[in-house]
């Protein structure tokens, strides 16, 4: 029996007593629990098998919560907020008292955001707390788009994931500090960079960080397919070093029809980066499900939401 659902009430009733739902966002599916309750975010480390020096994202229904979660709000923190929210930006800063440790992985900072997703700000409208929700997969896997995703990977753990269909954006939020009141980005996401400089001005990219990382999404390997994967500039010479291999292709906007090829992705046909952002975890998805020996991903154009995929899919190439 399925586990996907559109039922918000129970979804409200299952995280009123301390269990975990999957829920949509407008970047990847997440694991849900009252921010709360030590059960609750106990069992959504476990259950992802996350290590616990990782911060958790706390996911809140509106701006004017934010006082409720964070001591010091910069300007520019602000700002940011006014342009970007509801949406995948998070802004990491410093915690209220009441914000339990384990969220934060002891740091004095917590991570939060408004997610732009109609199904989910209504559950959060309907909640007496907060979410804490990272991505709903086991840790360091493919993120989930799509709630079969999630079914996959959780079927025997949780008992409902909120069906709010196909995640648009696609990648996770963008994710900025605050160092000074000056804003730093920790993790490239949904927002390119030009965009934020355009309310911000220059800002800095500190994004990987193994030890005690700041934010989710730092460490070097993550997101990452179980089968071998690769990122190229060059796809026609990866082919040729890896003749007589079942080999999985995801390309940008051009199909190759190399006969070397097993099975290929195309991510927009229309060299559209929006749509090609929205279905590369799905594109992995589908390749680390076909038996491969590797998949061999292009590099994208380095700039705008081209940084994040190019940064979601050399995260994905580490082993």
């Amino acid at each position: 029996m399925s586990i996907i659902s559109t039922d918000i009430s129970k979804a409200i009733e299952l995280l009123n007593n301390e269990e975990l739902v999957a829920i949509p966002t407008e970047t990847v599916y997440g694991l849900a629990g009252n921010i709360y309750s030590e059960k609750a975010i106990k069992l959504i480390f476990n259950t992802k098998k996350r290590p616990s020096f990782n911060p958790l994202i706390v996911h809140i229904a509106s701006k004017d919560r934010l006082s409720d979660i964070v001591t010091h709000i910069p300007e520019k923190a602000k700002l940011l907020a006014d342009a970007f929210w509801p949406g995948p930006i998070t802004l990491v800063l410093p915690k209220q008292k009441s914000i339990p440790n384990i969220i934060t992985s002891n740091k004095s900072t917590v991570a939060v955001r408004v997610p732009n997703h109609p199904k989910t700000l209504e559950l959060l409208k309907q909640l007496d707390f907060p979410l804490a929700a990272p991505s709903a997969n086991p840790f360091s896997n493919i993120s989930p788009t799509k709630p079969e995703h999630v079914e996959n990977y959780f079927r025997n753990d949780i008992k409902l994931v909120l069906d709010g269909g196909p995640c648009t954006s696609g990648i996770e939020s963008t994710i900025i500090g605050f160092e000074n009141d000056e804003p730093i980005i920790y993790r490239l996401g949904s927002i390119p960079i030009e965009e934020i400089e355009t309310i911000v001005g220059k800002i800095k990219v500190k994004n990987k960080k193994e030890v005690s990382p700041d934010a989710p999404g730092m460490l070097e390997r993550h997101y990452a397919p179980k089968t071998a994967t690769v990122l190229t500039d060059n796809v026609i010479e990866t082919l040729k070093q890896n003749k007589n291999k079942r080999i999985g292709l995801i390309t940008f906007c051009t199909q190759t029809e190399n006969i070397q090829v097993t099975s290929e992705f195309v991510l927009s046909v229309n060299c559209d980066m929006n749509e090609a952002a929205s279905k590369l975890y799905d594109a992995l998805h589908y390749m680390d499900n076909k038996n491969l020996d590797i998949i061999i991903a292009e590099q994208f154009p380095n700039h705008g939401l081209g940084k994040s995929i190019n940064d979601r899919l050399l995260r994905a190439t580490k082993r």
